[in-house]
């Protein structure tokens, strides 16, 4: 990667890195708290959906602030009212006051995901477009699964320091892209679009975001529900989770760089199919113990949290000149609708089939997928070349820039003579002209004016 490519991606991703270290455990403070104070699931389960409602509304309108102030002053602006909603939590609390201060929450963090997406997209490089969203995947779940760990720091969670480190770490986020040399990518035209145009634009992206959200949101959600049914402790339990996330992580790259070189539809189509291998074989996993239910886990986090940034780089490729922001709103807009459907549809599931529901719910989702993105591979294939590929002699930099140099300098070259050429064939037309009337005119005698 080259060092210009570092300088552009290093200070979004360093600044989303500090912020989600305090998101990381915000969501399980907030729960805890809650059930602290006595209230009910039925009301935790509504300050934790107001999140997802911020999210989808976030989705809906913040790439207006973001294309009229620019990246790096919406990304202060929205990381300034994360910390701002943080921070309010600790002066009161009361069910109402929570909700709207998450739904607050969520509305600025789905901003801070738009701005560094749309950064990435923006200014990155098309051919590295997969490496580069791997790198954005795994310094947000990293700092999500490290988020967890602050939350042991304090003897006593539900006092206000919690909220104040939150608050602290949203602040300092703003520091490497103030600080950092300013390399934020321009927008020199934004292409509105809206969901019906997106979805004519890349139905795969659509698709993929709107999985990779049910799918990542159950693994949240849904899976420590699992793990516990099936009898592990809060300790084996967290530590699964955790080999889980950490899957997400390893393999976000490796897949990331393969999409870079092949198909971005058929490494959709290959991991589709993957996780329904994977959905199907975990409930054996779950009997034969926890090392292979581990190492299921592991493989499936992986493929899972993958399906996202693959799924943008695809619709990114697709998208039309200036319309980079709007692909990055409205797949988020997919995603976060994808993860408020998670929970209820794939609950039910489990209701009917017991634990091992959850994950014959993913297999059936994963085939879906897979059978979409072969379809539509069938409908729109990948483009080919107008021309083969000609290859060229192996030679050292400095001969190819030799070689570049001096084919420039013949084509200037033949460019001035041809000109030179022109012009002194206009000025010999221009002549011969003004001779031929010179001797057609009839000789008169010179007119003076009196």
């Amino acid at each position: 990667m080259s060092r210009q490519l570092l300088a552009l991606i290093f200070p979004p991703l360093l600044g989303l890195f500090i912020l989600a270290l305090g998101n990381g455990f915000l969501s399980t403070l907030v729960t805890l708290r809650l059930d602290q104070a006595g209230a009910s699931v039925t009301t935790i389960g509504w300050v934790s959906a107001a999140y997802y409602v911020g999210l989808a509304l976030g989705a809906l309108l913040n790439d207006r602030l973001l294309l009229r102030i620019g990246h790096i002053r919406a990304y202060a602006c929205f990381a300034s009212l994360v910390a701002a909603a943080a921070l309010a939590q600790a002066l009161w609390l009361n069910a109402g006051w929570w909700f709207v201060m998450r739904l607050i929450g969520g509305w600025a963090t789905v901003g801070v995901y738009l701005v560094i997406e749309s950064w990435l997209l923006t200014g990155g490089d098309p051919a590295r477009r997969g490496r580069i969203l791997a790198f954005y995947m795994i310094s947000l779940y990293a700092a999500l699964a490290l988020g967890q760990l602050l939350l042991g720091l304090f003897a006593q969670p539900f006092d206000a320091a919690p909220y104040v480190l939150i608050g602290m770490l949203a602040a300092l986020s703003v520091l490497p892209l103030g600080i950092i040399p300013r390399v934020s990518p321009l927008i020199e035209q934004a292409v509105p679009l809206p969901p019906l145009k997106l979805i004519r634009v890349t139905p795969t992206g659509v698709m993929g975001a709107l999985g990779s959200g049910v799918m990542v949101a159950a693994l949240f959600s849904l899976l420590p529900l699992y793990l516990q049914q099936i009898g592990l402790g809060v300790e084996r339990l967290g530590q699964l989770m955790a080999v889980t996330i950490l899957g997400g992580m390893a393999l976000q790259y490796p897949i990331g760089r393969w999409s870079d070189r092949h198909d971005r539809q058929i490494v959709l189509i290959a991991l589709g199919v993957a996780l329904l291998l994977l959905s199907l074989l975990l409930p054996l996993a779950a009997l034969l113990g926890d090392i292979a239910l581990g190492a299921g886990l592991f493989l499936f986090g992986g493929g899972a949290f993958a399906f996202y940034p693959v799924a943008m780089s695809h619709a990114a490729d697709r998208a039309p000149p200036g319309a980079l922001v709007g692909i990055s709103q409205g797949l988020l807009l997919i995603n976060a609708v994808g993860c408020t459907l998670s929970a209820p549809l794939l609950s039910a599931v489990i209701g009917r089939l017991g634990a091992d529901g959850l994950f014959y719910a993913l297999a059936a989702a994963a085939a879906a997928l897979a059978l979409f993105f072969v379809w539509r591979r069938s409908v729109r294939p990948a483009p080919q070349p107008l021309a083969p590929f000609a290859a060229h002699p192996v030679q050292s930099v400095v001969g190819a820039e030799l070689e570049v140099t001096e084919e420039m300098v013949v084509g200037a070259e033949a460019r001035v003579e041809a000109e030179k050429e022109q012009a002194e064939e206009e000025a010999w037309i221009d002549n011969a002209e003004f001779d031929a009337r010179q001797a057609s005119a009839p000789d008169e005698p010179p007119q003076h004016q009196p």
